[in-house]
């Protein structure tokens, strides 16, 4: 049984489209604090915003209001010094560090920490100093789990992309069993796991009943695309019930 984590990055990408000039006028929708609001009311246990380098979406100006109405926010942030003070000055619940490209569409794969535990632990320690809950953002392999472990990291968010894009079930299997490796030794050496990206309605139920060791999901753009057809709460009650089995 996993709890759900609303990605909103993708409403603001749709504002975005619109009015990237100001997107703070009062004529700017949608807004991503009335999504963050709306999601938590549905049953969303983490509000995940992604504050990019890039600033492509998310605003700096959106994560402060969002984090003043939300119980538990999730920031995901790519490793570097004026995120971290960023973050330290915001005190969202949780921080996900995540690599960053400006040239792709979204995030593809995960953070590598191997060789380079010592140069993260020190943001990993100034951010946990403020009671804020850090989590790597990696790829399903063992030695990204033990490096995110020596770098300081409370918790893992395993990338799901190879499982969400396996189209035959052999390979589905393969991926799953990475994942489910990867999520058995995080737990042994006292990490918490998280997982996400690409994940589906159609392939959450399965992901869910083979990793019990999964705390959080953290899904967006499968969310926000059923939203157009049954709208923003019952998209998220429904992703709410399969991430809890049923």
């Amino acid at each position: 049984m996993a709890s759900l984590g609303v990605n909103i990055d993708h409403v603001a990408t749709l504002r975005q489209a619109r009015y990237r000039a100001n997107p703070f006028s009062p004529l700017a929708e949608p807004d991503p604090l009335e999504a963050a609001r709306l999601a938590e009311d549905a049953g969303a246990a983490v509000v995940t915003a992604h504050l990019r380098e890039d600033r492509r979406h998310m605003q700096p100006e959106d994560v402060r209001r969002i984090r003043s109405v939300v119980r538990r926010l999730n920031l995901e942030m790519a490793f570097l010094p004026e995120m971290i003070s960023f973050a330290c000055q915001l005190l969202p619940e949780e921080v996900c560090l995540v690599p960053e490209r400006r040239e792709e569409v979204t995030t593809e794969g995960g953070l590598n920490l191997l060789g380079s535990e010592e140069r993260f632990s020190s943001g990993i320690a100034r951010l946990r100093s403020a009671g804020i809950l850090v989590t790597a953002f990696i790829d399903p392999d063992p030695d990204q789990v033990r490096a995110a472990k020596k770098a300081g990291a409370d918790c893992v968010e395993l990338h799901t992309g190879g499982y969400a894009n396996a189209i035959h079930p052999e390979a589905e299997e393969t991926e799953l069993a990475k994942q489910a490796a990867a999520a058995e030794l995080a737990r042994s050496i006292g990490l918490e796991v998280h997982a996400g990206h690409g994940l589906t309605y159609r392939n959450v139920r399965r992901y869910v009943a083979r990793l019990p060791q999964v705390r959080t999901l953290n899904i967006g753009h499968s969310i926000v695309s059923r939203a157009l057809w049954v709208g923003w709460e019952k998209a998220i009650r429904e992703m709410v019930a399969l991430a809890a089995g049923e």
